[in-house]
């Protein structure tokens, strides 16, 4: 596959309504100069809808059940519609079109980006990257893992070198379960049973060139403890990681990335067992969820029995809604139109708990917020001075957390190919045509699964429209304008 112009050049909770807690839920913020643990967990194409939480009744997520109630669940929370935009916006603050990152393939993190690994270092943090990467390649030589991907050292942009001081990564996907391997001679490319015999297992790799593998942050290939559920083999090095930094007295950031239940999708004999009832894709993906909602909650006990919960913030959220044609894919979006890939809302908006005991209330919000917020939202907790020379699309969302805010000060903007959007509190705009035209729904009211156009239903929804749409094609103009600057700039 020939690389893109611009990376040739660059290389040279449910619908309850917001329930703000009342004076005496407040729980105190961290005192003055302590800085909390961080640890950021999201699952791969796991759909709004696919959480017990949210009114699934098949799915079995009881630890995540668990901490919608036990922590800030939103609602309404949003991440870009495709994997590599979304990792972007968590790690930048960032639109990922800024610097060049449109889609999941062509993905690559170029270095003059800020990363918020990068930044809690330097406030005295240990980093830790743990599962998919998917924002670059992780060596010069070998050739890309991405199905379709580019191959070559331009791509080159590993987490190593990204702000994140220990690492157990992947470039793409892998199954879910086993993850280096696949049944011999199948030609399933989205799900398959486990594989039982080793005789019949083929590996990803050959012994010269490794397409699919596990990297640490010397750029190694990994090669031990890869059997069994990848949710597993990820959070085996979490929790070393947790435990060295706890040890040595060091705050510390971990970010893990499950792949989880993104294709290929193997839940394992133990996890199928439990949806023996339903039919083997729907049983091998709800498998998949089941299993990294146990790690989940493994990491939830470990950090109990360490003593260090209340130093821990912990946020979770998915990465886009679910893959595939509603038709033939078991993924839900909860009733929201849309999926992967676009800027419906069963694209953008997943499921998000952020769970801080002694500092965080137990409460739903339905205020708007995103995977933008991360690092402004995290720079504020921490006292982390926020970059000068790059403009951040996202938002500090401390205030929401606190309990302060009822709504949200600026609306989320999107672009992804020809969609373009605009989500505020109540309503938001959506184009199919690079914002030639735009619809208007209330989806923070009574119209969540964008049903109903109201842009021209009335003078004052035609207004709305037309300033919503100002702003945000102004918006998008500086995109642009930042994304020529870094092009100009590689030039030179």
């Amino acid at each position: 596959m020939k690389a893109p112009w611009w990376l040739v050049v660059l290389a040279a909770c449910g619908q309850a309504p917001s329930e703000a807690p009342r004076a005496a839920d407040i729980i105190t913020p961290p005192a003055p100069g302590s800085l909390p643990n961080i640890i950021l967990l999201m699952s791969d194409d796991q759909g709004y809808g696919d959480i017990g939480y949210q009114g699934n009744d098949v799915v079995r997520t009881p630890v995540l059940d668990r901490m919608s109630r036990e922590g800030l669940c939103f609602s309404r929370f949003y991440a870009a519609p495709l994997c590599g935009p979304t990792r972007a916006t968590c790690i930048t603050g960032r639109h990922p079109d800024r610097f060049g990152i449109v889609d999941s393939n062509s993905a690559r993190l170029p270095p003059g980006e800020h990363t918020l690994a990068e930044l809690l270092r330097d406030r005295g943090y240990t980093t830790g990257h743990f599962g998919k990467w998917h924002l670059g390649t992780l060596t010069r030589t070998r050739p890309d893992s991405r199905r379709g991907g580019p191959r070559g050292a331009e791509y080159y942009s590993p987490p190593w070198e990204n702000g994140f001081d220990v690492c157990f990564s992947t470039e793409a996907k892998v199954p879910t379960w086993d993850p280096m391997i696949m049944p011999r001679h199948s030609e399933a490319t989205i799900w398959w049973d486990a594989v039982e015999d080793p005789s019949q297992a083929m590996p990803f790799h050959t012994d010269n060139e490794p397409a699919v593998a596990y990297w640490n942050e010397r750029g190694e290939v990994v090669t031990d403890d890869l059997e069994g559920d990848d949710s597993r083999v990820i959070m085996d090095r979490v929790l070393p990681f947790v435990d060295a930094a706890a040890q040595a007295g060091r705050p510390f950031l971990a970010v893990v990335w499950f792949h989880a239940p993104h294709k290929p999708v193997v839940a394992g004999p133990e996890y199928a067992k439990l949806y023996a009832d339903l039919e083997p894709f729907r049983k091998e993906y709800y498998g998949a969820i089941t299993a990294m909602d146990e790690q989940i909650g493994r990491l939830r006990e470990h950090l109990r029995a360490k003593g260090i919960e209340r130093d821990t913030l912990v946020w979770f959220c998915s990465d886009n809604g679910p893959f595939g044609k509603e038709s033939t894919h078991p993924g839900s979006t909860g009733g929201l139109r849309g999926r992967k890939g676009d800027l419906g809302e069963g694209g953008i908006r997943v499921p998000a708990i952020l769970e801080w005991p002694g500092h965080v209330a137990a409460r739903q919000t339905a205020v708007p917020a995103s995977t933008l917020d991360f690092l402004p939202t995290l720079l504020e907790l921490t006292g982390t001075a926020a970059p000068t020379d790059k403009e951040l699309d996202g938002l500090s969302i401390v205030p929401l957390i606190e309990g302060t805010w009822d709504e949200r000060p600026e609306p989320i903007p999107f672009e992804s190919g020809p969609y373009l959007a605009y989500v505020d509190n109540r309503y938001k705009i959506l184009s199919t045509d690079s914002g030639k035209s735009f619809a208007l729904y209330d989806v923070g009211g009574g119209d969540p699964g964008e049903r109903s156009d109201l842009s021209s239903s009335d003078s004052e929804h035609a207004a709305q429209t037309a300033r919503y749409a100002e702003r945000l094609l102004a918006w998008r103009d500086r995109v642009r304008a930042d994304f020529r600057a870094l092009l100009a700039g590689a030039k030179h």
